[in-house]
């Protein structure tokens, strides 16, 4: 199979782990020891891996890859990133159920319904996925992804639904409108009110 034309990134590579070419992998995966079932990983460079031996390791996978013998073929491997076919995935049939690439592109509408801007990436930074949107006649925002702020997502209507409050995407002033009280926080002795 030649490298993928719709790639989706389904792992990291990390550090070497042992003398023998075996590596740390971060995977995307919903079951990480599945890595291995999606057939050859691709890089970005077009170069095939495909996986001999799995096993987990606290938040990572230890990954054998065929033809990478040694602690330095291993090392030379850190920080590559992973990549499958979209066509090799299976369909999802849950409304619930997506895949991060499918939200790429999705219009951004806010609770009035009213279209303000495009998913253009998601990104995770070691805690929760983040959605960075590209808001019209504006730079791009993160907003946490959350259901709060983003309740509702229709991959077949081409759209996400955020809550401008829960997003961070309301001005004080529009609270003030709304009604809500907005006391400083802080010391009691410096004004706020904790």
């Amino acid at each position: 199979m030649p490298a993928p034309k719709n790639p989706i990134q389904m792992a990291v590579i990390g550090a070497a782990h042992g003398i023998k070419g075996e590596v740390r992998v971060k995977t995307f995966t919903g079951d990480p020891l599945a890595l291995g079932d999606y057939g050859p990983l691709y890089a970005a460079d077009g170069r095939a891996f495909e996986v001999a031996d799995i096993r987990p390791a606290n938040t990572v996978v230890v990954v054998r890859f065929k033809g990478v013998k040694g602690r330095d073929a291993a090392e030379a491997l850190a920080g590559t990133e992973l990549f499958v076919d979209r066509s090799t995935l299976p369909d999802e049939e849950d409304d619930d159920e997506f895949y991060h690439a499918d939200l790429i592109g999705l219009a951004v509408r806010d609770d009035s319904g009213a279209a303000i801007g495009k998913v253009q990436a998601i990104h995770n930074f070691g805690a929760d996925d983040i959605l960075e949107v590209a808001l019209s006649g504006r730079k791009t925002m993160l907003i946490p992804f959350s259901r709060a702020a983003v309740p509702e997502i229709s991959v077949q209507g081409g759209f996400v639904r955020i809550d401008p409050v829960a997003a961070g995407l309301a001005d004080e002033d529009d609270d003030a409108e709304a009604g809500v009280d907005r006391r400083p926080r802080g010391p009691k002795d410096a004004g706020g009110n904790r």
